[in-house]
């Protein structure tokens, strides 16, 4: 099931948490020490309340350079990683994304407001219907959450413009290439314990490849945790 986030029909909501919004301020000055240097980037990370996206019980380091945790094994990833990424895709305000790995929504809130049309996919039902109800609250149009995994990525709108993938694996799953645009470009982590964030740029003679900083994802799904469990109980096969 595809759902729509309504763009925002409004500037982002001021946070009326003074010390947030300080913590806030804080961070973004902190990215710019990793040299991030978009300013539609930053500007999106200094309107974009964090502490929305966090569970309740981390809101107090919702602003540190850390990742948080969520259910089922899965982390909120740090800001700088989270800029670097976008940086290295060089995301235009007419470009179609296609995000794997939702999670709680921070990461697809900013791309809401650099991109003109957002399409993320989320493997965990509950952990995606939370994230639709975080942006849904910041009133967002042009983002699409439903259920899907990197091994089957979302065709119905493909060629993507940029693909960014939270989640690793030992490389990158062939189908997220093919649903990627001539002259696209994708960010993905690459490894299993350790991995380095791999930039792919897709050209009419194929591909070309830079390597980024290292990482420390959780690694792809191909299956929903839950099912994954009910089925090994089984003793069913994926």
């Amino acid at each position: 099931m595809v759902r729509k986030v309504n763009r925002r029909l409004h500037v982002l909501p001021v946070d009326q948490d003074k010390q947030f919004e300080r913590q806030r301020m804080q961070m973004v000055m902190q990215l710019q020490g990793w040299n991030i240097r978009d300013r539609r980037i930053l500007k999106a990370m200094a309107e974009t309340p964090r502490h929305h996206f966090v569970p309740t019980r981390d809101r107090n380091w919702a602003y540190e350079d850390r990742p948080l945790p969520m259910e089922y094994g899965q982390m909120v990833t740090q800001p700088h990683v989270v800029a670097y990424m976008l940086e290295q895709l060089d995301i235009k305000p007419d470009h179609r994304v296609l995000e794997v790995g939702t999670g709680l929504g921070y990461q697809t809130a900013i791309l809401g407001q650099i991109a003109k049309e957002v399409h993320s996919l989320e493997i965990i039902p509950r952990v995606g219907e939370k994230a639709h109800q975080n942006l849904g609250q910041l009133g967002y149009r042009n983002i699409h959450v439903r259920a899907g995994n990197a091994f089957r990525g979302a065709a119905s709108h493909a060629p993507y413009d940029r693909i960014i993938i939270c989640g690793a694996a030992p490389e990158i799953p062939a189908i997220l290439l093919e649903q990627l645009k001539v002259d696209g470009k994708l960010i993905m982590p690459v490894g299993e314990e350790r991995q380095q964030l791999q930039v792919i740029t897709k050209t009419v003679l194929g591909q070309t490849l830079e390597t980024g900083i290292g990482a420390s994802f959780e690694p792809l799904l191909e299956i929903c945790p839950p099912l994954a469990k009910q089925r090994r109980r089984l003793g069913l096969r994926h």
